[in-house]
């Protein structure tokens, strides 16, 4: 295992423009199928829970007042043999489309299933106020080689939310020319599922590690990170999954990509090294590596591990990771100084 280490390359390192690796062979925004729901890549909100509990429970006569006669029928029909579940499963139902889903919602908010907490549906993500808030900040603060990594197959949905950043709403994004169901969901993702990691992420930056330490992060631009080592002495740079002609010379490439286990160890062994004496909460540890199991078990990552000096007198090691198909990524860095 490879340690790592620093000053973190300075907050600025981990905002910028950059590049990308991996371009599609036609510029043109093409959407993935959608993958099946799992425990964490959900499609409605808690605080939109409601609209569920509405279409399940509520009386032929009040969803007819705001659905055509028919979709209600189909409806209580399919929930009288199956609850449903999400909106992939509201939607699976006969004649129930984007603009049943939104009378659906008026519905559920007039008769008081919803609250503002809940801000709505949108290419069919149930998304609440705190979802919104995360995802805005996110499109408005991440580099272009992070948004590309997020949304790989709609190239051109990532550079019009660039060029028109800065947004004040996740309906905004939504109606963003290039950005479809899957992409909004890849922005959803990437802005809230990993919130218990950068919890433990934010605990290990806060430590006081004057001389011996780690530092994390959890969104970065990674093409810059590489590229800026120009200002600092270089020990090593190994890549793997990355395009070799968008690294520095004398990069070496690693045949093969990293798992799940190879970052997790990375993760924790630099989680260890900042708390070598037992400041961070257990409870924030143990919730932030479930989580990271969570994101990564089964995943692919394309990445590098470098080391360099700015002196003779300490040493530096980082490793990122970048998910080859979501653009989760992570990084990790262990310093000393003498």
């Amino acid at each position: 295992m490879r340690r790592l280490g620093s000053t973190l390359l300075a907050v600025s390192l981990f905002v910028g423009c950059g590049g990308t690796d991996t371009q599609p062979s036609s510029p043109e925004s093409v959407e993935r199928q959608q993958a099946p729901l799992t425990e964490t890549d959900v499609d409605v909100a808690p605080e939109c829970q409601g609209l569920l509990t509405f279409v399940n429970t509520a009386p032929f006569e009040t969803l007819d007042a705001y659905l055509p006669s028919d979709v209600v029928t189909n409806l209580v029909t399919r929930r009288t043999a199956l609850p449903f579940v999400s909106l992939e499963d509201v939607s699976s139902v006969r004649l129930v489309g984007e603009s049943r889903l939104a009378e659906l919602e008026l519905g559920a908010r007039t008769e008081g299933f919803i609250g503002p907490s809940c801000i709505g549906i949108m290419d069919e993500l149930a998304i609440s106020a705190d979802d919104e808030a995360a995802m805005v900040a996110l499109v408005n603060g991440i580099s272009s080689t992070e948004l590309h990594d997020i949304l790989p197959y709609a190239w051109n949905g990532a550079v019009n939310l660039l060029n028109l950043r800065p947004f004040t709403s996740a309906r905004a994004i939504s109606n963003t020319a290039g950005i479809g169901v899957e992409s909004l969901r890849d922005i959803r993702n990437a802005a809230t599922l990993s919130r218990p990691l950068e919890q433990l992420i934010n605990a290990v930056n806060a430590l006081p590690q004057p001389d011996f330490g780690a530092k994390m992060a959890r969104h970065f631009d990674r093409y810059d990170i590489v590229w800026s080592q120009g200002s600092y002495r270089l020990n090593y740079l190994e890549c793997f999954g990355l395009d070799p002609n968008h690294l520095p010379y004398g990069a070496s490439i690693r045949p093969n990509l990293a798992d799940a286990a190879e970052v997790r160890t990375e993760v924790e062994s630099s989680v260890n090294h900042a708390n070598r004496r037992g400041q961070l909460s257990s409870s924030v540890i143990a919730s932030g590596m479930a989580n990271l199991d969570a994101r990564i078990a089964g995943r692919s990552f394309k990445g590098c591990y470098f080391g360099y000096s700015n002196d003779p007198w300490s040493g530096n090691n980082v490793a990122f990771f970048v998910d080859t198909e979501s653009g989760f990524s992570v990084l990790t860095e262990t310093y000393w100084t003498e």
